[in-house]
Parts: C-alpha cells; structure tokens; sequence
C-alpha cells in the first residue's frame, strides 16, 4: 500500500490548518463583538461606568490569548507548507543500505567462503568459535581472516585475549 494513500502530506495539512485557523480567527472576533455588546448593556446598568467593569477588562485578555494561541496554529501550519518530507529520505537511506548487504564472493577461496558465510549466520563471532566451527587451526583462521578483512568484508575487534568478528555494512 502507497504511503501516500494514507496519509496527507505535509503541505497539505498545512493549508488545513491555515484553512482553520482564518476560521477560528472570523469566529474569535464574532464572540468578541457579541461579547462586547453583552457587557456593555449589563455593566452599564450595574457600574454605571464601562470602564471600570471587570467583565470589560477580561474581553480584551482573553481575545488576544485566542489570536496568540490561532498565531501559534499559523506558524506551524507554515512550517508544514515550507518543510520537506522526510519520508522519502529514510526510504532512500534503507533501500542504499540493502544495496550494501549484497556482497560479491565470486572471488573467494572455498575457505574463505565457508568462514564468510558463518560470520553472515552469526552476525558477529569470537575468532575462537570460527576455529572451533571450521575445524582450521589458529595461523590458517588469521590468514582467511587478513584476507576478508583486506577485501572489506569483515572487521576484528579485540576483546580481551580474542577478537571479535564483525561482518561490515
């Protein structure tokens, strides 16, 4: 199934939230006017004076926490109209790295082979089990060792009085 069937893209859910937030902003300031109109009529009866009703004092606080709050939803619905998708990166970053699995062993030794294809089975072993697996002796396993390593294939690392063997990527 296509990514894309999904889910929108990016852009798209920018223009949505774009879409929403002049929306929001025609409605903010319908409640703003009918709230004023409220005010005005029940604080002039119970004050006297407009201004000095708390209801009065609160209207503008919190109009200007709705536009910040609706300010907030525009930057990042620009943010995803200008931003790239990531998708198709992390696509191409997995489809490089099983390109990179395939290794060509049609110049290997039969050996060579052998030890190879233990080290894919196990992604990483001690030099030790190889020997004791292959049935080689110590000398012999350092040689086909150099060899892969000198080809790239494989990596040693040292842990205490043994090496690791890692199969590079």
């Amino acid at each position: 199934m296509n990514p894309k069937s999904i889910f929108m893209e990016n852009k798209n859910v920018g223009y949505l939230i774009l879409g929403i937030s002049v929306l929001v902003i025609a409605m903010i300031f319908l409640f703003n006017s009918a709230l004023r109109d409220f005010v005005t009529s029940s604080c002039s009866l119970a004050h006297g004076d407009l201004y000095s009703c708390p209801m009065y004092k609160t209207i503008n606080q919190q109009t200007y926490l709705a536009l910040g709050i609706v300010g907030l939803l525009i930057v990042v619905g620009f943010v995803l109209i200008f931003s790239k998708q990531t998708e198709k990166i992390i696509i191409k970053k997995v489809q490089e790295k099983a390109k990179k699995k395939h290794l060509d062993v049609s110049d290997l030794k039969s050996e060579e082979k052998q030890v190879l294809k233990l080290i894919e089975e196990n992604k990483t072993i001690f030099q030790a089990d190889l020997i004791e697996k292959t049935g080689f002796g110590k000398a012999k396993m350092t040689r086909i060792l150099d060899r892969l390593e000198g080809k790239g294939f494989v990596e040693r690392k040292r842990r205490g009085m043994t090496n690791v063997v890692v199969l590079k990527e």
